[in-house]
């Protein structure tokens, strides 16, 4: 164990390119630990993405306290990989906490006759950059047009959130593609579409990219916006991508979808639009909600002061207790969610997606548990009663 943590400790540099920590002993909440580093203003620290069943939290540490919590983390797991500046290394920790380490080094340019570390020569300026599914340095059409890329393809620089948001979405689906259907068109509808940023790089991506037959479908309220994107479509032959005007509630257009997608669907409109998702038995779910007020209306009661007495906290607190709820009764409907950092705080605080892939059985006991939570604190939530409407109407 000694030699593997020197390993590390050698690598926290900013050469080093991952580290990953995965295979636990016993049912850990974390299932596997991956470490990349990072600048932030112009500091050197390390990202620890712990990943459990449902969620990933993200924490920025010095190379000091990295190590010291890596030196706690390795004993309750049975795997590292590691790639850095001198190669990469693996290593197998039995149960008495004994690593075996298979290592690969690096071929180094001998030509020019300098014996330096190399994790010493590189400057910190041409430190590794990030792939993006999306490259700069290649024009796409939608992105140049809504001022995402110019036409040389550079990222305009007040858009690079904009890139990065982009790029990141698409990793979401990037994820989902085994769970699409392979010998069929694929029908994906984009409520809530607005400028259609993501619902043009979907269909970029599967389409133009990875070929796959798609048939996208986006939806919102505002005119303006649905005669623009409907033309940016047609200029680029895009002809498997409709845009069209309504409220997601009343949409009757497709009788099956393969996955529905909601971004910032502000308050109950992303809950009509899960709720339409379950009725057409979606195989997958993606939803980003926003403006949760609903239940903030209807937290009430001295017997929650600590909380319903700050407005901010009040919020947060009803925020996070519908998409909670929203994602639970998924689940009790037979799908696998999982609630996921979408993108970083500091661009906006909402940041989570609601990711749900059917296939597993309904759970009486999900549904219960929400119930029971939801009769705590009176909350009413509209996908509850829709779902509760549903299912009086069709007995």
């Amino acid at each position: 164990m000694e030699i593997l943590l020197k390993h590390i400790e050698d690598n926290l540099n900013k050469e080093l390119e991952v580290i990953s920590i995965s295979n636990p002993r016993r049912a850990e909440e974390v299932r596997r630990y991956v470490v990349r580093p990072v600048l932030i203003r112009e500091k050197l620290l390390f990202q620890l993405a712990s990943y459990t069943k449902t969620q990933v939290f993200h924490e920025n540490l010095p190379a000091d306290q990295l190590y010291d919590r890596i030196k706690e983390i390795l004993p309750a797991y049975r795997q590292v990989q590691l790639k850095g500046s001198q190669g990469g290394l693996q290593a197998l920790i039995n149960k008495k906490g004994k690593a075996s380490l298979r290592q690969d080094k690096k071929k180094t340019d001998q030509s020019a006759g300098d014996d330096r570390p190399l994790t010493r020569i590189r400057s910190l300026s041409h430190n590794r950059k990030k792939r993006y599914i999306l490259e700069e340095g290649q024009a796409v059409p939608f992105l140049v047009d809504l001022g995402v890329m110019t036409r040389e393809g550079r990222v305009v620089k007040s858009r690079y959130d904009k890139f990065r948001q982009i790029n990141r979405f698409l990793e979401f689906i990037e994820d989902i593609l085994p769970h699409l259907p392979g010998d069929r068109e694929v029908t994906i509808l984009d409520f809530g579409c607005g400028k259609s940023y993501l619902t043009f790089a979907v269909y970029y991506y599967l389409r133009e990219l990875k070929g796959y037959p798609v048939r996208i479908i986006g939806l919102d309220l505002k005119k303006d916006v649905i005669r623009h994107c409907s033309r940016l479509a047609s200029e680029y032959g895009y002809d498997h991508l409709h845009f069209f005007e309504g409220a997601i509630e009343d949409y009757e257009g497709v009788d099956q979808v393969d996955m529905v997608i909601t971004l910032h669907a502000c308050d109950t409109a992303t809950d009509y639009a899960l709720y339409k998702a379950v009725r057409w038995g979606a195989g997958v779910i993606l939803s980003v909600p926003c403006c949760q007020h609903e239940l903030n209306g209807q937290l009430t009661g001295c017997r929650f002061g600590p909380v319903t007495n700050y407005g901010i906290l009040k919020e947060r607190f009803a925020a996070l207790a519908t998409d909670g709820v929203r994602a639970d009764l998924l689940a009790s409907l037979g799908y696998d969610t999982q609630v996921l950092e979408f993108i970083d705080m500091e661009h906006t605080p909402k940041n989570l997606l609601i990711r749900a892939v059917k296939g597993k059985k309904p759970s009486g006991r999900k549904e219960q548990e929400d119930r029971d939570f939801c009769r705590q604190f009176g909350f009413e939530p509209t996908l509850m009663k829709l779902l509760d409407t549903e299912r009086t109407d069709g007995g």
